[in-house]
């Protein structure tokens, strides 16, 4: 799951603790949240649109798919006038701080590991700020925050 620092960083979250995350407005990203997360579920924290773009904690679900609520106001940086309460067209999920990675995973050296090549992430084009990522993927991912960077 991807977000910008300087908006809501792995910090801010540590520091709530459990929050929720919105502003998804993408029908594919909402669909992954609505279809393939549950609650327990583990997550990468990326940071984008930054100097270093990259995985850097792991969070988990804490509360399913639900309307996101900034849809309906107004004075939200999220807000869509067609999305009806009565039939939400966005939605969010709660998820809860787990820990930061021991270091920075970032894209640059993700694109570096040849058993990650598939992965969604480091697809050209690939913008969508809620991606599965398989078990494989995962484990490969963890194992490297133990190593030293690839350049």
């Amino acid at each position: 799951m991807k977000s910008e620092p300087d908006v809501y960083s792995i910090d801010h979250l540590k520091k709530a603790k459990t929050d929720y995350w919105d502003g998804i407005r993408n029908y594919q990203a909402r669909n992954f949240i609505r279809d393939e997360m549950d609650k327990g579920d583990l997550a990468f924290f990326y940071h984008s649109n930054c100097e270093e773009p990259g995985i850097v904690g792991i969070m988990t679900v804490h509360k399913p798919a639900y309307p996101d609520f900034t849809a309906f106001d107004p004075d939200e940086k999220y807000f869509d006038p067609k999305s009806d309460p009565e039939n939400p067209r966005w939605l969010m999920v709660d998820v809860r701080y787990v820990r930061k990675l021991k270091r920075p995973l970032s894209l640059k050296e993700l694109k570096l590991y040849k058993p990650l090549e598939t992965m969604r992430l480091l697809q050209r084009g690939n913008r969508l700020s809620v991606m599965p990522v398989t078990e494989k993927e995962w484990n490969y991912i963890l194992e490297l925050e133990n190593e030293v960077p690839k350049k």
